[in-house]
């Protein structure tokens, strides 16, 4: 029976949205996390009778047909961009992307990833790294001997020093966007990669047109609503219930049929 195979391709999907749901859910406190939501699609069709067909020798055609449907898949997991709340923390380092952008950061590797995660900190050297010891590019080193260190909105990063009462410009932050933003890869530890999908990174100061500008002593908190998170799993808790029920049923009708022979 169809049903069988139907509804453990529904069981799966669901299996895959309650997966989602449980990362942005396990993910509500991690900065700057941009939840995800599973998009699915149906299967191919069989075509019992098919749409258009002719019925007769007289033209007559087929208004409907007959098709049946195989199932459900997933399609994608979509990251859904859209800003978080932002935090304040009193740390000087931390720093928020208030509207579109991520900062650029200098991998191992030698590549180049992309965060909206401003929790940063100074290296050994005094460089401007993230939790991971990363290099913030451009590459911003802050002396030992600075009393002070003030990042403005269009990311200028001031140093004070004992006896002067003037700042100084250490370095400038950037940001990078993307033509797709959900179309980045995520890395693990709030990092992304750009991909064929994302396009290109485009860079320029924040408060440029189309770039967000930085707040300092904030963070950016996860854009997950634990309500909305909780609601959907009951959803697909009860479509995964509703499937495991076609199958018991399914499997009752195989029953009765082997008990006629």
């Amino acid at each position: 029976m169809r049903s069988l195979n139907i509804a453990a391709t529904g069981m799966l999907a669901q299996q895959t949205n309650v997966e989602v749901i449980s990362n942005n859910i396990a993910n509500m406190n991690t900065t700057a996390y941009t939840k995800r939501r599973p998009e699915f699609s149906d299967l191919l069709y069989q075509n019992l009778r098919r749409v258009g067909a002719a019925s007769s020798d007289a033209g007559t055609i087929v208004p409907t047909g007959v098709q049946l449907g195989l199932g459900v898949k997933t399609t994608a997991v979509y990251r859904i961009t859209e800003q978080g709340s932002v935090q304040s923390t009193d740390n000087t380092l931390d720093v928020a992307i208030q509207g579109k952008g991520y900062f650029r950061i200098q991998l191992p590797s030698g590549e180049t990833a992309y965060t909206r995660d401003g929790s940063f900190q100074l290296s050994d050297q005094g460089q401007i790294v993230t939790h991971e010891g990363y290099q913030v590019l451009p590459g911003i080193t802050v002396p030992s001997d600075a009393t002070g260190v003030t990042v403005n909105a269009s990311g200028q990063v001031l140093i004070k020093k004992d006896g002067s009462t003037d700042q100084a410009v250490a370095g400038q932050l950037n940001l990078a966007i993307f033509a797709n933003e959900a179309g980045l890869e995520a890395r693990g530890d709030n990092l992304f990669m750009e991909t064929p999908a994302s396009g290109a990174a485009i860079t320029a100061n924040p408060g440029t047109a189309g770039y967000g500008t930085l707040l300092q002593g904030y963070l950016e908190t996860s854009n997950v609503n634990v309500v909305a998170e909780v609601t959907n799993l009951i959803s697909a808790q009860r479509a995964y219930e509703m499937n495991s029920k076609v199958i018991q049923t399914s499997d009752e009708m195989l029953s009765t049929i082997n008990q006629l022979k």
